[in-house]
């Protein structure tokens, strides 16, 4: 019987917690609290300062609060009464209930045989930094939307010992990164144990030598996040490097951790006696594992590879996030042979160019590398992109594996993404929802009807007022952030002292926050400097614009991008109208996208697999003023945002044109009807917008929505 230690170490919760606070120190250990409606706050009010040092972390909060505080704590009743409450809402919610059900299928998912759920990245939470973006962070919503759905999964990660970079700009606006160590005792995880009481360790042949991983476990509600770490002393000092950072080193760094994830993985599964329903490989990093399943269904029951193969291809699935080949990973067939060695394909029965042409696209082209994306997509029985023009994308991509298919044939169909909402949805526009929607307002997000009466209930005022409170905690972040980012480059005290009273809450702002990549244009908005300006400087209806996003440490061309960005911020005609955000990560993200008047996305199309910020700003009223791609393209109605050009892919000129109608919907739309005030000093018709998005918008990109679709077209 496989057991998980619930390990306290002398960091954390030094201080016994007196007893009526008691509950926060096992809530603590599960990230529910962070999408609960009380969870942050009942955290955050014990010592608001050291909550924002240790960075939203509550088992290092409690450890660092003074016990005169704690003790201070108990003695107030509403305090305590506000635990009790979060501590009730927590065992309901993990109580015995009802349970996943899927009428119609008879091979249904239980707890038994749930869905094993494979990602490089999970974006649960800021304070465990095993997320680099736009995938991290759908992972960790669908982690949290099956266990609001109860839907049984297990979750299958890397434990990173540096993580992703942390980003810092210099006086020059150049990018620099830097590392930071994640140590997990300060964590909410629980290292796993086997029979004998010690750590379980599971081991993977890589680069000739018997790697070894231990394991740490992270309860996201009812799910559970299990997580591999090379970092221990049994394993070479290069090995123990393996899970040293989140898309970092070179590809054979790469290579090794898709290697420990995917055959790691289904290892830790069979250890811990899991036998899923399905696998459900998100992109392409885990597709190992599909080996790994043919290697122990051949030797459990004596079959070929060949024989193995649709017993392989009936348990997994596989989302692909790609819409372009480049960005699929592949290997040199030199790297495969230095990682696998010889023994893995011999233990598959397979020659050696059998073995290479499962990940070849022309399985006899010897000069083709191996790719994970043929791997995965030859060995599930299901592959799906991320929206419905992603899945037209991936089709027209991958025909070749199909040549006697034509392209509506090819067997790749599309799961639209959402995002969970009450991670993303902020107090003040939640507390809405439950007044004027119902208490259970995100489950009224899967009835469109009853969730569309109670939008048409939630009067103009209080939305506007609600929206406006927030735009003020934007500005405040932004000058908090800006003066500290200016202290830190040693600019000008004259500058730095600039921060604190730039931005006004009272005009237009425009967010724009993304990972830093060519295709996603952030120099479109630039391509006119002199047009932007007259419309930021504009005595009347000004605009202000609000950026971050990080580009990969080995993309030159996109750090000259984003130096062009972030020291346009210098520019005096901007009169400190805009403002690039250092670091950006969850907590940025969430500021930006609960407070925006306006998202704006400029991806060239169809490059955009789906995007999902946008649906996060649509879920706290903001709109969106995005190029017709990915989510957009399916959520745009005309009148619940504004679109960017019209769709059309066969522009000599996209860049041009798609600028030109930036800039004239700017100026001829999104302006105009912002600064339209009635005698009330209302935008009545920015306010219906707001209404429309929030109506239209919630019940489709939602991440239970997703989840349910996953269950019933995908994992059954």
């Amino acid at each position: 019987m496989i057991e998980t230690i619930e390990k306290l170490n002398n960091k954390s919760e030094s201080h016994p917690l007196p007893s009526p606070l008691e509950p926060l120190g096992r809530i603590s250990w599960n990230y529910w609290w962070s999408w609960s409606r009380d969870g942050a706050g009942c955290f955050r009010e014990l010592a608001p300062a050291i909550w924002e040092e240790c960075e939203h972390n509550p088992r290092l909060l409690l450890s660092r609060v003074s016990e005169y505080r704690l003790a201070e704590m108990a003695d107030d009743p509403v305090y305590c009464e506000r635990v009790n409450k979060l501590a009730n809402d927590f065992d309901e919610y993990m109580g015995l209930g009802q349970t996943w059900s899927n009428p119609g299928s008879e091979a249904s998912i239980t707890s038994e045989h749930p869905v094993a759920y494979f990602c490089a990245e999970f974006g649960v939470h800021n304070s465990l930094p095993l997320y680099s973006g736009g995938l991290g962070i759908l992972a960790g919503d669908h982690l949290k939307s099956a266990s609001d759905l109860r839907l049984p999964l297990v979750a299958i990660g890397l434990l990173y010992r540096q993580g992703y970079f942390r980003q810092r700009l210099n006086r020059e606006g150049w990018q620099q990164e830097v590392y930071r160590e994640t140590d997990p005792e300060i964590l909410p995880l629980h290292l796993v144990q086997g029979e004998d009481g010690s750590s379980l360790l599971i081991e993977v042949l890589i680069r000739d030598r018997a790697v070894q991983a231990q394991v740490w476990r992270a309860d996201v509600g009812r799910v559970a996040l299990y997580l591999l770490d090379t970092n221990i002393a049994a394993n070479a000092e290069t090995d123990r490097w393996v899970t040293g950072h989140l898309y970092g080193g070179d590809r054979e760094t790469r290579i090794v951790q898709e290697m420990l994830l995917g055959i790691g993985g289904v290892r830790l599964l069979r250890r811990l006696n899991i036998e899923p329903h399905v696998y459900h490989l998100n992109e392409g990093h885990s597709a190992f594992l599909t080996l790994e399943l043919a290697r122990v269904t051949m030797h459990s029951r004596g079959l070929s590879f060949a024989e193995a193969m649709p017993v392989v291809r009936e348990r997994c699935v596989f989302t692909t996030h790609t819409p372009v080949a480049a960005g699929n990973d592949e290997f040199a067939v030199d790297l495969i042979e230095r990682s696998f060695g010889s023994a893995y394909e011999e233990q598959l029965g397979l020659s050696h160019e059998e073995f290479l042409g499962l990940g070849r696209r022309d399985p006899k082209n010897t000069a083709e590398p191996f790719g994970l994306t043929p791997l995965a997509l030859r060995l599930c029985r299901s592959t799906n992109g991320v929206s419905r023009k992603h899945g037209e994308v991936s089709r027209a991509l991958w025909q070749k594996l199909w040549p006697e298919k034509t392209l509506n044939e090819v067997p790749i169909t599309h799961v639209t993404n959402g995002v969970h909402a009450p991670t993303w949805v902020a107090p003040t526009i939640r507390a809405l929802y439950e007044k004027y929607v119902g208490k259970d307002w995100a489950n009224k997000l899967r009835h469109r009807a009853e969730w569309e009466q109670g939008i048409a209930r939630l009067p103009d005022e209080e939305l506007w007022a609600a929206h406006s409170l927030l735009k003020q905690r934007l500005v405040a972040f932004v000058r908090d952030r800006s003066f500290q980012a200016r202290v830190n480059r040693d600019e000008t005290v004259e500058y730095a002292e600039a921060a604190r009273s730039m931005f006004d809450p009272n005009v237009l702002t425009i967010g724009f926050a993304r990972r830093v990549a060519g295709y996603k244009r952030w120099s479109l908005l630039l391509k006119d400097t002199e047009r932007l300006l007259k419309i930021i400087d504009n005595d009347e209806r000004p605009v202000q614009f609000v950026f971050a996003g990080k580009a990969h440490p080995q993309d030159s061309e996109a750090k000259l991008v984003l130096q062009q960005v972030a020291r346009w911020e210098h520019d005096g005609l901007l009169k400190d109208r805009a403002a690039f955000i250092d670091d950006y990560d969850q907590e940025v993200a969430r500021q930006l996208v609960q407070s925006v008047d306006v998202w704006l996305n400029v991806p060239r199309r169809p490059l955009e697999a789906s995007g999902t910020s946008g649906e996060k700003v649509a879920m706290n009223g903001g709109l969106n003023l995005s190029v017709l791609d990915g989510w957009w393209l399916e959520g745009y109605d005309g009148a619940n945002g504004f679109a960017i050009g019209n769709g059309d892919e066969s522009s000599s000129d996209a860049d041009a044109s798609d600028a030109e109608s930036l800039y004239r919907t700017l100026e001829q739309e999104v302006v105009p009807v912002f600064y339209d005030r009635d005698t009330e000093r209302l935008p009545r018709k920015w306010i219906w917008m707001m209404k429309r998005s929030i109506t239209t918008l919630g019940p489709e990109f939602n991440s239970d929505r997703m989840v349910a679709e996953y269950a019933l077209r995908i994992y059954s």
